[in-house]
Formats: C-alpha cells, structure tokens, sequence
C-alpha cells in the first residue's frame, strides 16, 4: 500500500516552471516582427503618396479665326425656299496656323458655302443635326488645309457662333 500512497504523492508535486525568459523572447521577436513589417508598409506607401505625378504637356492658349462675314446659304425644301446664315470661328493653338488660315480664306469660305448649302433642312433643324454638320465643317477645314499644304492636324474645333434657318 506505500506504494499506492507514493505514486499520487509524485502527481501532485508541482510541475517544474517554465522559464518566463523563453515566453518574453518570444514575444519580444513578435512585436519587433510586427513592427518592422508595418513600419515598411507605411513606409512604402509615404514614398506612394510622395511621388510627383509626370509632367502633363501644358496647351498653348486656343486662338480663334471669326470667318467674316457670315455665311449665308439657300437651299430649297419642298417647294419653298429657306435661307441658311451660320457665323463661324475655326480654333487653333498656333500663331503660324492661325496665319496660314487667314491666309487661305477663300478657299476655306468656298468649301463652306459648299457644304452648307447642301444640307437638307430636316437635319439643321436639329441640335444632332447641327453637331454633325459642325463635325463636317471640321473636316471640310481641315480637308482645305492639308490640299493646301498647311497643318490639318493643328485645327481643333470649329464653332457656330450664330446658327439661323429661316
């Protein structure tokens, strides 16, 4: 029977303590793990947030040609006849385009009177309509310009300043 005593006398005896040095180790290299990674995570985005966005190509102011004097245009719709006056101003960025249209008026005012007349009224009397014809005019421009051997490329925009159909 002693030995049936000793044995819960051994199980009771309390366990040897664990180094409280191994459990402060651990959870020192823990933190500095965790500090490190999110010191180099804000790091990282700071040097994002820091960077200077590439260098956007400035435009040159717009300069604009009023093409005087306005065009007036007939065309004839269903027996009546219906007149056609549009005021226009053609946009370019450079002095040397802006010259050069200037320079070639008649042939730009020709080619405009041109398509202007043509356009059925069903279609002018609508601002889609009015866009594509201002789309036309663009290209009838830059069409002019590059059989003159300008720069069609330069013109950017053409504008209605007056648009009336009567």
């Amino acid at each position: 029977m002693a030995q049936a005593t000793a044995a819960p006398a051994e199980a009771a005896a309390p366990a040897p303590k664990k180094s409280k040095k191994l459990l402060f180790v651990i959870i020192g290299v823990s933190v500095l793990a965790l500090a490190g990674g999110g010191a180099a995570y804000f790091s990282s985005r700071g040097k994002a947030a820091v960077k200077v966005p590439p260098k956007t190509a400035v435009k040159a102011p717009a300069l604009y040609l009023a093409m005087d004097p306005p065009f007036v245009v007939n065309f004839q719709t269903e027996e009546v006849v219906r007149y056609l006056q549009v005021t226009v101003q053609l946009m370019t960025r450079e002095q040397e385009v802006l010259d050069f249209l200037k320079a070639h008026d008649p042939v730009l005012r020709n080619d405009l009177l041109l398509l202007f007349g043509n356009q059925p009224y069903a279609s002018i009397s609508t601002v889609q309509g009015k866009e594509t014809l201002r789309a036309q005019a663009l290209a009838t421009v830059r069409k002019a310009v590059s059989d003159e051997g300008g720069k069609p490329d330069k013109i950017e925009a053409v504008y209605f300043t007056s648009f009336v159909v009567q």
